[in-house]
């Protein structure tokens, strides 16, 4: 169906010059002269190929209906993501390059949607937020806060994020999946209230769980 070029978001499917394409990013531009336009980023779905294309915001282009299916991630054959039907149980291999970067943010038993075009797939979409381990993080300095500036971290799937000065190396926390972006600390990973190292599942309300109480002392 056509629509105006201004609509065009990340994760839609369009057909532009004979070719299907679906949209990974999109920045509208206003210039100081002349009117505006929307410069896209988008992939080839047959070869794989990037390439940026820009519209005046007026413009039209024609967008494909896409079909949703809920998947469950089994596992990476080679180029390939091997998924789980939630209705059938059947398997199916979608290719890896749609999920770009986010591809580092899968993990067992994720439950995924994937976009269908005419039964063949042109996007997948994971969870918004999934919980990592920092594997690595600058020490927490004295007298910062949460309101200093963010320091860089790496996290257990071996993606580089930012985090804030509080965040210790262990320590498990909350990103976005869209950007590695830091959400907030993982609910029960933070310090006891003795100030000892963090271990699951610490409430945060001055009590600790289970598994806290019956661990050794840090």
């Amino acid at each position: 169906m056509k629509q105006q070029a201004n609509l065009i978001r990340a994760g839609q499917v369009i057909e532009h010059d004979g070719r299907r394409w679906t949209v990974l990013k999109q920045q509208i531009i206003s210039p100081g002269k002349g009117g505006a336009f929307i410069q896209v980023e988008m992939r080839d779905l047959k070869t794989g190929n990037k390439t940026n294309e820009r519209w005046r915001t007026a413009d039209t282009v024609e967008r494909l209906m896409t079909e949703e299916k809920e998947y469950t991630y089994s596992y990476t054959d080679g180029a390939n993501i091997v998924l789980m039907d939630q209705e059938t149980y059947e398997e199916a291999h979608i290719p890896l390059a749609l999920l770009g970067d986010a591809a580092a943010f899968l993990q067992d038993n994720m439950k995924v949607t994937v976009d269908l075009v005419e039964g063949d797939p042109v996007a997948v979409h994971l969870p918004a937020t999934v919980v990592l381990e920092v594997v690595e993080a600058d020490p927490v300095v004295k007298g910062q806060t949460a309101a200093s500036s963010y320091k860089p971290a790496k996290l257990s799937n071996g993606v580089k994020t930012s985090v804030p000065p509080f965040i210790e190396t262990g320590e498990k926390i909350v990103v976005r999946t869209e950007d590695a972006s830091y959400v907030e600390r993982a609910k029960g990973w933070g310090k006891r209230p003795d100030g000892t190292a963090p271990f699951p599942p610490y409430d945060g309300d001055g009590e600790c769980g289970a598994a806290c109480r019956q661990a050794p002392a840090a």
